[in-house]
């Protein structure tokens, strides 16, 4: 039996306007190489300038986990040869990061401790196209900034890594730190594993898995190395320390080459970086940036506007659908009737995914319809043709009402005419109402017919239950 242990090195592509070290833009799907300049390529006598957002948005992640924040850190170059690395250095940190411990607590209550988390330039993108063409390279990633997450190992499973893996980029998203596209390369995972006998002290030799880009591949390469290290410890032989590739397709993994220590990096400071001083006033003005995190608003949700678990979850999975949601609550105070409307009908209506709610109609004009229908001087019918309508013209929501002349003026006393005047017309349906509740249905068009629509169904319904019984 074998105890397993699990480690995590996650990186996020920072959401920064221009790269770490240059004016070149941080964007992703440019053409091959056109957004490069001489310091993200490496020439020579071109020096970095080290980008300030991208210090704050580390301090900011720092914050968001819990880690003590330094105040003094270090950049540092991290010396290798490999050919999408142009300097044969990358600028990181490893004696003195922005961020230490901290992490975060599972829904079983078990913390999950971080070592560091530190700031650096990513590298550029080897594109493979096969062995006939060779091996492109693009530069345009080299020099994006990248925060490094590093976990104890303190994992023991998959299940814990892909709940934490969810919560850590649930916050990086949340904050605005990173995107976390994982489809783009905004989020990659190293994991590190290693099996040692059940209740040693002594941790076994460890593998790494390198750039993982999906959590169910994590889960899956995870389950896999577990089994293949077993089969190696049980066959009496010693696993080996390596950084081994997953490969999806055939879901298993292959070994790369051996694995480095920090020692073969030669890591040093950069002579061309300054040491970057950190003062409290920093860090609280950058803490002040932190908005209320998801699980805190998912606690309020669901115990203050008594919404379901699932409604909190969906309100809570992008940071401009809760602002959205938090001032239509407080332009009207109907918590539950407003996540209704925005789960159910604004959602279905944003087709652009990546459109912000308040894009497609203000949060003014959505509750002015919301309203009109409680009143009963809207139908809900009508009122999602007005919220249609307002999201394709840009029309206020007041002005599509008054155009398309959808608003009630139809009150209780005009219904109850048109009731009268039913039971006169049709003397075998009142007769037959009291057996037969279809015909409820066939009277209730009868009023909408009659009002073109504008009657209030509820207020229908119940006066036809008055007067017919």
């Amino acid at each position: 039996m074998y105890d397993v242990v699990i480690g995590l090195e996650i990186h996020a592509e920072l959401k920064t306007n221009t790269k770490i070290f240059c004016s070149c833009e941080n964007v992703f799907g440019s053409k091959p190489n056109t957004n490069v300049c001489p310091v993200c390529t490496g020439m020579p006598g071109a020096l970095p300038v080290i980008n300030r957002q991208a210090i704050e948005l580390c301090i900011k992640a720092g914050l968001v986990f819990g880690c003590k924040i330094n105040k003094y850190a270090v950049m540092e170059r991290k010396n290798y040869f490999y050919p999408d690395l142009p300097k044969a250095y990358q600028i990181s940190q490893m004696v003195h990061p922005f961020c230490i411990q901290g992490g975060i607590t599972l829904s079983d209550g078990k913390f999950k401790a971080l070592n560091r988390i530190h700031l650096e330039e990513d590298a550029g993108k080897l594109i493979h196209m096969g062995k006939s063409q060779g091996t492109l390279i693009d530069y345009n990633r080299g020099g994006t900034p990248l925060i490094e997450i590093v976990t104890e190992p303190v994992f023991e499973n998959a299940q814990e890594v892909d709940e934490f893996l969810k919560k850590i980029r649930e916050k990086l998203v949340f904050c605005g730190i990173a995107d976390c596209k994982m489809e783009e390369g905004g989020l990659r995972v190293d994991v590190n594993i290693s099996l040692k006998p059940q209740g040693s002290k002594t941790l076994g030799t460890r593998t790494e898995m390198k750039n993982i880009n999906s959590f169910k591949s994590v889960s899956s390469a995870i389950d896999f190395e577990i089994e293949r290290q077993k089969e190696v410890l049980n066959s009496g032989l010693s696993v080996k320390q390596e950084t081994r590739k997953w490969d999806d397709d055939l879901q298993e993994n292959y070994c790369m080459r051996s694995k480095e220590e920090s020692m073969d990096y030669r890591y040093f400071p950069d002579p061309d970086i300054l040491p970057i001083i950190i003062t409290d006033d920093d860090i609280e003005r950058i803490r002040k940036t932190i908005p209320i995190l998801p699980e805190e608003l998912r606690k309020l949700y669901i115990e203050k506007y008594k919404l379901s678990t699932n409604d909190a979850n969906l309100l809570t999975s992008d940071k401009n659908i809760s602002d959205y949601y938090n001032k239509c609550v407080n332009l009207y105070n109907n918590p539950k009737k407003i996540a209704n409307w925005i789960i159910v009908d604004l959602f279905r209506l944003n087709k652009n995914k990546d459109k912000k709610l308040s894009e497609l109609i203000s949060e003014g004009d959505f509750i002015y319809l919301i309203k009109l229908v409680d009143e009963q001087k809207l139908t809900r019918t009508n009122a999602l043709v007005c919220l249609e309508k307002t999201i394709e013209t840009k029309k206020s929501s007041k002005t599509i009402c008054e155009e398309l002349n959808l608003i009630s003026n139809v009150d209780e006393f005009a219904i109850m005419e048109i009731l009268n005047k039913f039971k006169v017309e049709n003397p075998k349906a009142v007769e037959d109402f009291k057996t037969d509740s279809k015909v409820m249905s066939y009277i209730v068009g009868y009023v909408m017919k009659h009002t073109q629509g504008k009657a209030n169904g509820q207020l229908v319904s119940k006066l036809i239950k008055d007067m017919f019984n």
